[in-house]
């Protein structure tokens, strides 16, 4: 396993240089885009890493699967789903297209505008300070904090992500206060972790929402069920088709240059890769998840 790992680094590493690192959000353009880290935790104990898996990172969008996940267990499927949809938007995850001119929804929670809607249902039902504590849990990481620099430089560069609130809100989606919503929203997403941070997480969703250690069950089976399918189908922004066909393995991305990635029954993986492709994804982990996919057999649909 820790052959294929570095094998699977180098893969990754050769396609460093065809990204770049996000620049939208000032404080994410300072990131090394060389850096590359991958872990893996198997659900029999075992922990493989390889590159920089040490390195801190603000998470950005895969903080929507901790978001959906409560939201699921306080809310509940029926009033999550009501106004969102399930559907791969087909457009960039920052769009707002879509939802001001085709649909008074939005299409998925993985993108901005279904985030942030999810983020509505939870200012009123839990603090800030409950999702942390949550966040940490389904990681397995206690150390896991706020990224101040981060958070500060994206309020300050919120202008596209208030649009879509607001748009939100005028379509009755969000109906509470728009600001404390957006303020929600930016503080998950500035939620610094590892690689490792993300390979707990998936392997929390791969064992069922059932802590791999203690046995203390964290997620209910269905809010499982249902996160790692929208992942599997939505997680990769406009690219999760492509992506589920060549890798097939249910993944979430953030701008930040996280991967997690959720092998069902098996392993969580976690990556840490900030040079982007096109889409907002890590290129050199999508390659780096290829190769895995292809040499350990993951891909969903493996013969």
């Amino acid at each position: 396993m820790q052959e294929i790992l570095e094998q699977a680094l180098k893969e990754g590493r050769a396609q460093i240089e065809k990204g770049e690192v996000a620049s939208y959000i000032p404080e994410l353009a300072k990131a090394d885009k060389n850096h590359l880290g991958i872990c893996i935790f198997t659900k029999e104990g075992e922990r493989f890493e390889a590159g920089d898996t040490q390195t801190r990172f603000s998470i950005q969008s895969i903080s929507k699967v901790i978001s959906l996940a409560m939201a699921l267990e306080k809310c509940g499927f029926e009033r999550v789903f009501e106004k969102i949809g399930m559907e791969p938007s087909g457009d960039a995850f920052n769009s707002l297209i879509k939802l001001d001119m085709v649909s008074d929804a939005p299409y998925n929670p993985m993108i901005n505008s279904g985030a942030i809607a999810v983020t509505g249902f939870l200012t009123e039902v839990v603090s800030f300070e409950t999702m942390l504590e949550f966040a940490r849990k389904l990681c397995m990481d206690p150390q896991i904090e706020v990224n101040r620099a981060v958070f500060y430089s994206e309020m300050e560069n919120l202008s596209r992500n208030r649009a879509i609130a607001y748009l939100l809100e005028s379509k009755g989606v969000i109906k509470t206060n728009v600001e404390s919503c957006l303020e929600l929203y930016v503080q998950m997403c500035s939620l610094n972790v590892t690689a490792k941070s993300l390979a707990g997480l998936g392997l929390v969703l791969a064992n069922g929402g059932m802590h791999p250690e203690s046995g203390a069950r964290l997620l209910d089976p269905d809010v499982v069920r249902i996160v790692k399918t929208i992942i599997f189908t939505c997680g990769m922004y406009d690219g999760s088709g492509e992506f589920a066909v060549s890798v097939g393995i249910p993944t979430k991305s953030g701008v930040g240059g996280g991967l997690l990635s959720v092998v069902n029954k098996k392993m969580g993986i976690g990556i840490y890769g900030p040079s982007l492709d096109k889409k907002g994804n890590s290129i050199a982990g999508r390659a780096a998840l290829k190769y895995l996919s292809e040499h350990l057999g993951l891909h969903m649909f493996a013969s």
